[in-house]
């Protein structure tokens, strides 16, 4: 592709555009004690998905983006945007890495051993989050909003990432592989190292 850069920002721009409208309008929140909320939603499907396609960090930096302009614009989530920002492009980060630099998915032609690999990939940026966006969240709470409620929401947040987690790795690796043959054809293939 002649002009890669160009293509790479407009495609971040539209994970970040991706991401936000997913996470915003298919999302389903769930209010927990003491006002607080968590929500199970795709978001980081389109986060992975960008990761996988565009490689880590304009994946990522698109997934963050658009997840942080979501709990900007939400009163129940404005104060965790620092936090949404951070682990979302930490999803970006490992999964791009582990997908193009570990794994070489754009070099490899056997489709078994591409969808092996994707799974992989987006399993390692999911399973991050799975783990850290709850602990993340109740650090962020206990020491910096100063809630002792976070115990409470703790096994919340834990059941909300783990099940965003399952959904959204299945849900990217499946457009991953049912945009790949047509991103190829067209020219739009990044073949990343």
């Amino acid at each position: 592709m002649k002009n890669e850069k160009s293509f790479q920002i407009a495609a971040t721009g539209l994970i970040a555009a991706l991401s936000y409208v997913v996470f915003t309008f298919l999302q389903i929140k769930i209010t927990l004690p003491g006002g607080d909320a968590t929500s199970i939603h795709l978001g980081n499907a389109v986060c992975v998905l960008g990761a996988l396609i565009l490689g880590g960090t304009c994946g990522g930096l698109g997934g963050a983006i658009g997840m942080t302009i979501g709990d900007l614009l939400d009163p129940v989530y404005i104060i965790y945007a620092p936090k949404t920002f951070i682990l979302k492009f930490c999803i970006g980060l490992i999964t791009g890495f582990v997908a193009h630099r570990m794994g070489h998915i754009t070099q490899i032609q056997n489709p078994r051993q591409i969808l092996h690999r994707t799974l992989l990939a987006g399993a390692c940026g999911l399973l991050f989050n799975a783990i850290f966006d709850p602990l993340f969240g109740y650090f962020y709470k206990l020491l910096i909003l100063g809630k002792p409620a976070a115990e409470l929401v703790l096994a919340y947040n834990i059941a909300s990432s783990s099940i965003n987690a399952v959904a959204s790795l299945i849900v990217a690796t499946t457009l991953y592989m049912a945009l790949l043959p047509a991103l190829k054809k067209s020219g739009m293939f990044l073949t990343l190292s």
